[in-house]
């Protein structure tokens, strides 16, 4: 499960994006926050199957700081720059699990598990406001170019509760979109479905919302929804139209513990 394992890393990508954990008599203590729950998330691009998988999620702040602006489809990724500044960037992961042909029911050929690395760039545009941009190459599995398009509100309540909410577009090159939607002349044979090359470009435009909420000083929940329609060549594919969906749905909760780091509470 793509997001699971990526969510899974979170908490070291957010040590490593925060102050130094040693400490001062001015500076108040650092507090991680490490949990897990569960998630549905498509079977794969496309799909219109789900499964049921873990969710992780980490992140650390100091002592009376407002929860990080995160959202929940954020990359593993190290902000070079920090989160003060207006604009941030850095290196970031991403990972796709593989699809599995019998997953998707007939002899489309499977792609193997991909690690997509590459770089964001955030503008910080205001405290409850963000524009990112991804954009990561896929090593193994598809081997295509991916990016995301993304604009992010931000709602606190105080510092203990975060609500993020946003619009995405998402697109990919050639290479991705054969890999997930293309049927080649072997496989049209094979299956009796038109063969069909489709085309990079926007793959995708949807939401995602998110919130964290530190219920007490040791407990917290984090949840989060998501939406994604396929358009384009995406969506016209012949997997797509009779094996999958359009319509690609994600949810999750979890449960969150909140300790400091160097001094108990």
């Amino acid at each position: 499960m793509i997001r699971a394992f990526c969510l899974g890393l979170a908490a070291a990508s957010a040590l490593a994006a925060s102050p130094a954990l040693a400490q001062d008599d001015e500076e108040p203590p650092l507090i991680l926050s490490l949990g897990v729950g569960g998630q549905l998330l498509p079977d794969y691009p496309g799909a219109d199957e789900y499964s049921l998988g873990p969710l992780f999620t980490g992140f650390a702040r100091r002592r009376g700081a407002p929860i990080p602006f995160r959202t929940p489809d954020d990359g593993i990724g190290i902000g070079l720059l920090g989160r003060d500044s207006v604009v941030d960037f850095g290196p970031l992961l991403q990972f796709q699990g593989e699809r599995d042909e019998e997953d998707v029911g007939a002899a489309v050929g499977d792609v193997d598990f991909t690690v997509e690395a590459g770089a964001f760039v955030n503008f910080n545009i205001s405290p409850n406001f963000r524009i990112r941009l991804e954009g990561q190459k896929g090593i193994g599995g598809h081997e295509g170019l991916v990016g995301t398009v993304a604009a992010d509100f931000a709602v606190r309540g105080g510092n203990d509760t975060l609500f993020t909410i946003g619009p995405r577009l998402r697109l990919n090159d050639d290479d991705y979109a054969q890999a997930y939607f293309g049927v080649t002349p072997a496989v049209a044979l094979a299956t009796g479905l038109p063969a069909y090359d489709p085309d990079g470009g926007i793959r995708a435009v949807g939401a995602v919302a998110g919130i964290t909420h530190q219920i007490s000083r040791s407990f917290g929940v984090y949840g989060y929804a998501g939406y994604d329609r396929l358009v384009g060549d995406a969506a016209d594919s012949p997997i797509v139209t009779n094996f999958g969906s359009r319509d690609q749905f994600s949810a999750g909760l979890a449960l969150f513990v909140s300790f400091n780091i160097g001094n108990p509470f």
